[in-house]
């Protein structure tokens, strides 16, 4: 089992039960070897479901472990994408939308995974999820997005930061090898990102967010595989599939997102033939930190909206 910081010695984020729940594991895929973790239900039911996970841009599995915990009726499978946390690089593909698509389509089948499967984005993940179902219809039965990039990151009000963003990456790939990694790794850059993004004010929950993004946010590859995949999360979106995405697709929407805005949200639901928009007030982009109880409620209602 592996061991997690909850960033809080007072209040503790995880249940004593997740633990008992994980299995850690590896799979090789295209030759790559990729690490992956099976949270299993607590008690099988009939509306016990498989999901599939894929977390966001310079996270691993880590970030979504408080919403699995909630899921005690549900089967989590959850693989760091290649280049980030436990996963090795793609070694002769760019890290890009489709490469990731590709990707789950050999992770589903190496793990045997059916139609119907169940599969869940966050952030970057809503992107990779949306486009793989675009181009495998049928390949699974329902689709979550969580904190989904509904509109282009280049423009916009959010443009300007986006750009400075894309300098940033593409500095720290060129420049010497260990100035880059410094620079990319840099905990002050890491701790103004999360203060940013951090809408609770609960501190334990604050704690909790700033210890797992300094302990998680710098488990990438290698620099080159990074910038690729960032440029991959800036360059795309989930509208840009929404006409593709006949199957039922449920949106959790942060009232107080700065990255994916909450009037983008409105507009891709309205180009979806079954979907369900939920909005949790109060929070940003960081659903699966700070609100994961309602995030995981509204999920068991849409599975249970929509059973196998």
């Amino acid at each position: 089992m592996e061991q997690v910081d909850t960033g809080s010695s007072r209040t503790p984020l995880l249940s004593n039960g997740l633990a008992a729940r994980t299995r850690a594991a590896t799979v090789e895929v295209d030759g790559a070897s990729i690490a992956y973790w099976v949270y299993e239900p607590a008690q099988v039911t009939p509306g016990t479901r498989t999901i599939l996970v894929v977390h966001g841009f310079r996270g691993d599995h880590h970030g979504l472990l408080r919403i699995a915990d909630q899921l005690t009726d549900m089967r989590l499978i959850m693989p760091d994408l290649p280049g980030f946390g436990g996963s090795a690089a793609f070694e002769d593909t760019e890290h890009s939308v489709d490469a990731y698509g590709r990707f789950l389509s050999g992770f589903m089948a190496a793990l045997g995974l059916g139609p119907d499967t169940v599969l869940l984005g966050h952030s970057f993940g809503s992107i990779i999820a949306s486009h793989f179902v675009a181009a495998n219809p049928g390949a699974v039965s329902e689709l979550i997005l969580i904190n989904p990039i509904a509109a282009p990151a280049l423009e916009g009000p959010k443009g300007v930061m986006t750009k400075l963003a894309v300098f940033y990456y593409e500095a720290a790939a060129r420049l010497p090898r260990r100035l880059g990694l410094a620079l990319l790794r840099s905990q002050a850059i890491v701790r103004v990102m999360s203060v940013t993004m951090a809408k609770t004010g609960d501190k334990d929950v604050r704690r909790f967010v700033h210890a797992q993004h300094s302990a998680y946010f710098s488990s990438f590859a290698d620099r080159d595989s990074l910038l690729q995949a960032f440029k991959a999360s800036v360059g795309s979106n989930v509208s840009e599939v929404a006409g593709h995405l006949t199957l039922p697709v449920l949106l959790i929407a942060g009232e107080k997102d700065e990255i994916a805005m909450l009037p983008d949200q409105h507009k891709l639901a309205a180009r979806l033939p079954d979907v369900t928009l939920e909005v949790i007030p109060g929070v940003g982009h960081l659903i699966h930190y700070e609100t994961p109880e309602p995030a995981a409620r509204y999920i068991r209602l849409f599975l249970k909206d929509h059973a196998a």
